[in-house]
């Protein structure tokens, strides 16, 4: 696995929730009201059995709880750092309705997957091998998700992957206060841990290996490429300025390497949703004193969880709602400045005499990803929507043998819902492989 430096920007932030400690983990343990039909579970992506491991955290059995949570997710170490709980499994725990401080599943789940890892704990093996291959476009989440699951059930399993490391947005772009790169390698190199899971590191499809020539080697194929590169604001006066980046290509620099901030004292992230969110607490955890979200629609629309804008709030973040760039300023010298911008009506139209400007030596767009169509277009039957990969409910495209899942098929969704689409298709692509089986 691929040795990042020890100087890297993202190690000087500290964890935004702080581990359990044994005598933390069995007392909030012991709190769960082991609920039959829980509601947790049904508003976890993954349907891990919440109650079952929990008790199994009260009962001194953390190798059991670790190996319920990571039978229904693989991935069980990093979803307890990253998930937005507050939205879904602890956001449904019936305690709220009682007045209560909900459980922190989360925490608690991160209990139980960092004693595993600690300890070493593998909880599963390959199958019996069947003689069929299945190829992985890409080595994120749900990528490492499909291959655990289509190793346990004995298949042939090989991964492209452009860059030199796995692990996709959980190693170069989530947010370093929940989790860190290093911790992501981690995890996948744990998961490949099962064995037989073949990694061909810098080929990237088609560009470097042709789609004919993965048709010819492998019997199913499964799509788990992520989102295309940043959109940039590129018809905008001054938009080739130094100082304008990408939000998740900025966000990547610094978890992997380094970045200087130096000079900068004004920063503006352009966008409204979780990347913004992620890139504007970043950016006051990294020193920038002044911060400003720029977002063309309102709060109560903002795609962003409304508990990270809280967070962000809270370190001092400001925000400039319905907003829109429409020129990037540069000083004498030819630096970045600011912005200037006007403000939008309820039908997003500029409003008349409502120009201002915004000062920033620093500018990120977090304003969506690019199409995937220059790396898809030409598989026929694969269909793309919005930009994204169009599937059934197992994440079969109209290609047949031809799966997807993860960001790439669902926009842009939480590393669970990653890991559950990888999980379903490999299922999936199980029960088509194996039905050739049956009829050669």
């Amino acid at each position: 696995m691929t040795k990042l430096p020890d100087d890297r920007t993202e190690v000087v932030f500290k964890d935004y929730k702080p581990p359990y400690t044994e005598g933390q983990a069995l007392a909030e343990a012991n709190r769960c009201l082991y609920c039959f039909d829980a509601p947790c579970i049904k508003v976890c992506p993954t349907s891990i059995d919440i109650p079952t491991f929990i008790r199994r955290i009260a009962e001194e059995n953390t190798m059991g709880a670790a190996k319920t949570i990571f039978e229904a997710n693989i991935l069980g170490m990093s979803c307890a750092r990253v998930c937005p709980v507050e939205v879904l499994c602890v956001g449904d725990c019936v305690y709220t309705d009682m007045g209560v401080p909900p459980i922190e599943i989360g925490k608690l789940q991160r209990y139980a997957t960092d004693q595993a890892f600690a300890q070493g704990a593998r909880f599963f093996e390959a199958g019996e091998d069947t003689g069929k291959s299945v190829a992985l476009i890409g080595g994120g989440p749900a990528s490492l998700a499909a291959a655990h699951e289509l190793r346990r059930l004995g298949h042939g399993v090989t991964i492209f992957e452009r860059h030199d490391y796995l692990g996709g947005l959980n190693v170069d772009g989530v947010a370093p206060y929940k989790m860190k790169s290093d911790r992501a390698l981690e995890e996948a190199h744990w998961v490949l841990g099962i064995g037989g899971i073949d990694i061909r590191r810098g080929q990237e499809v088609p560009a470097d290996v042709s789609w004919e020539a993965i048709d010819e080697e492998f019997d199913a194929v499964f799509l788990g490429v992520g989102l295309g590169p940043d959109r940039y604001m590129k018809d905008l006066p001054g938009a080739a300025s130094e100082g304008i980046h990408g939000a998740v290509d900025f966000i990547a620099k610094f978890k992997l390497g380094t970045v200087s901030l130096d000079g900068v004292s004004h920063a503006v992230v352009v966008g409204g949703g979780n990347t913004a969110l992620d890139a504007v607490r970043e950016l006051r955890g990294l020193g920038v004193e002044n911060v400003t979200m720029l977002y063309r629609g309102t709060e109560s629309v903002m795609s962003g969880y409304a508990h990270e804008w809280d967070a962000a709030k809270r370190q001092g973040v400001l925000a400039s709602w319905s907003s829109q760039p429409e020129a990037f300023l540069t000083d004498e010298d030819g630096n970045l400045s600011g912005l200037r911008c006007h403000k939008l009506g309820p039908d997003k139209k500029a409003l008349e005499g409502t120009e201002f400007e915004v000062g920033a030596q620093l500018v990120l767009l977090a304003i969506g990803q690019s199409k995937l169509s220059d790396m898809l277009g030409e598989l026929d039957g694969v269909e793309l929507e919005w930009g994204r990969v169009v599937t059934d409910e197992h994440g079969a495209t109209g290609k047949p043998k031809y799966f997807a899942g993860g960001d790439c098929a669902n926009g842009g969704k939480e590393v669970v819902n990653a890991a559950d689409e990888g999980k379903r298709a490999a299922l999936a692509i199980h029960r088509t492989i194996t039905e050739d089986l049956k009829h050669a």
